[in-house]
């Protein structure tokens, strides 16, 4: 059941942003966009909620549950994120604003955004670690608990992986590749100095008679 309400409440954040969206953008109602945005941390709760009371019926604590705090650690620190990213690109697609900012891909100013995303992931990490610690001490001692303290472990390695794949780009920054160098294709290109032309100038009066027209000779006789 537990595996199942986190489906539904992942496919329940997509339909809720969408719809609230699509009603600020498309329908020009911004207070019903704000309410079907205020819904989705409903979900989180209710996924909560059900969670303590599979729990409380006697169920022993198993991945599931641990599964549970691990997705609302997720919300909690990236959902922000990505509903920013989708609203920016639907107010530039229906609303006429100005395309949204790209994230730096080069330099330390990649680093930085880079650790402002391992931030949400710490974020996560406590957020999960908090709720599966919660979730131990509402067990109590009778209950095992083990399973539960694991994914404290998993929660925060998985921040640890993602600082370290940050950290990577400080260390190493990713260099913006070299432009090709411009060329100017108005301007000819010049002569080789101390190179005659191949085709020696001509005297306007060695040009044939055929290329101006009659003869000279019978321009003459006719004057």
């Amino acid at each position: 059941m537990i595996v199942t309400l986190i489906v539904v409440c992942e496919v329940g954040f997509w339909v809720l942003l969408a719809a609230g969206l699509a009603t600020r953008y498309l329908l020009k109602m911004p207070r019903t966009d704000l309410a079907l945005l205020l819904c989705e941390p409903l979900l989180e709760v209710l996924l909560l909620v059900v969670t303590a009371i599979d729990l409380k019926n006697g169920v022993d604590p198993s991945w599931r549950h641990g599964l549970a705090a691990l997705y609302i650690g997720y919300t909690v620190g990236h959902g922000h994120r990505t509903v920013k990213w989708l609203d920016g690109h639907a107010a530039h697609r229906f609303g006429g604003a100005p395309p949204p900012v790209k994230p730096p891909r080069y330099g330390m100013a990649r680093a930085r955004h880079e650790g402002t995303v391992w931030l949400g992931s710490v974020t996560a990490a406590a957020v999960a670690s908090g709720l599966l610690l919660l979730a131990a001490w509402y067990v109590g001692d009778d209950g095992n608990t083990e399973s539960l303290r694991s994914w404290i472990f998993v929660a925060w390695r998985a921040a640890g992986i993602h600082g370290l794949i940050a950290l990577s780009y400080a260390i190493w920054p990713k260099k913006a590749p070299k432009e090709a160098p411009e060329h100017d294709l108005g301007k000819t290109r010049e002569k080789a100095p101390g190179k005659a032309s191949a085709v020696p100038a001509r005297d306007p009066e060695d040009v044939p008679d055929l290329l101006v027209g009659r003869p000279r000779e019978d321009e003459e006789q006719v004057r």
